[in-house]
């Protein structure tokens, strides 16, 4: 099977995926306790009120009805109206995607150098101290929950060193990229813990194979032996473990942004779950699975690059 073909493939079960999510965030939000008219009204909320605002929002139609406006408005592009806001779900979802996917985007880039750079250091010195140190100081990060480690970050180096903002998104791109440092490194430093005890492990294995003494034996220096023959090889789980992670740093981005306060989808997601807002809640969830979809089939395609006896049959 060629790239074209499996491509192809993906494509079509990635519909199925899509399917079964819908289904599973659709019935999830409607179980969820209270009404969305009484939490809409608030305190003008009356039965008669709540009960017309349930028929101008649909919400007193049938589950299925309902489920089926939902699939055939997002197929055309069509979101939905917010509940809470009452404005378009697509316009109000576009103008904070932006935002998590930048954070998103820039943690796994944070991520990539963090785990290289560390990962072969601790394995070129595989036992001694600088090995030992980056294994407990990772695990630290492992175990530490992204609330608290964003915290002490923003304690450490936003109000004591004052070297980075602790809130917001900036202005320019320039400001963008120092406003989301903080959060970003928030992300990639859990997800660097994970990655790091990979590509250590998968490097100290490669280095005892035939080929890595073969490659010394004619007199090719230690970095280019590690650079040409270790490291494309030991990439390939490493990568695997980095596309599965994905989904993770996600949901990693709601807790990060409601911490460092950026208009992300997080703080919309946390505030439409709250009020019950059925479409924003849906949109968002069906935005982030195809991101994590998208984000797994491009490490998939990814693997023939970096080796190329990987096929897909």
């Amino acid at each position: 099977m060629g790239r074209a073909a499996y491509i192809r493939r993906r494509l079509i079960l990635m519909v199925f995926v899509l399917f079964g999510v819908t289904v599973v965030i659709f019935g999830m939000v409607r179980i969820l306790p209270g009404d969305p008219a009484f939490l809409i009204l608030g305190d003008r909320a009356t039965d008669q009120k709540a009960a017309e605002l349930r028929e101008q929002l649909g919400l007193n139609r049938p589950v299925l009805e309902q489920y089926w406006m939902f699939v055939s408005g997002f197929a055309r592009g069509d979101m939905g109206q917010s509940l809470l806001y009452r404005q378009p779900v697509g316009d109000l979802v576009l103008t904070r995607v932006p935002v998590s996917l930048a954070l998103a985007g820039y943690a796994m880039g944070l991520a990539a150098v963090i785990t290289l750079t560390f990962g072969i250091v601790a394995a070129v010195n595989k036992g001694r101290w600088p090995d030992q140190l980056i294994r407990v100081g990772f695990l630290f990060a492992l175990t530490t929950p992204s609330f608290w480690f964003g915290i002490l970050l923003i304690l450490l180096f936003g109000l004591t060193l004052h070297w980075f903002p602790v809130a917001g998104f900036g202005e320019t791109l320039p400001q963008h990229i120092w406003y989301l440092f903080l959060p970003a490194l928030t992300l990639a430093l859990q997800l660097s813990a994970v990655l790091i005890r990979n590509l250590r492990g998968q490097i100290i294995q490669t280095l005892r194979s035939d080929y890595v003494r073969t490659a010394h034996a004619k007199g090719l220096s230690e970095s280019l032996v590690l650079l040409r023959h270790v490291l494309r090889n030991a990439l390939l789980s490493t990568v695997t473990i980095f596309g599965l992670q994905f989904g993770f740093l996600v949901g990693g981005t709601i807790v990060v942004e409601t911490v460092f306060a950026l208009p992300g989808t997080g703080q919309l997601l946390i505030q439409s779950i709250t009020a019950r807002d059925y479409p924003v809640v849906q949109a968002i969830t069906v935005v982030s699975a195809v991101l994590v979809i998208v984000v797994n089939l491009a490490v998939d395609l990814s693997y023939s690059f970096l080796d190329p006896r990987v096929t897909y049959e």
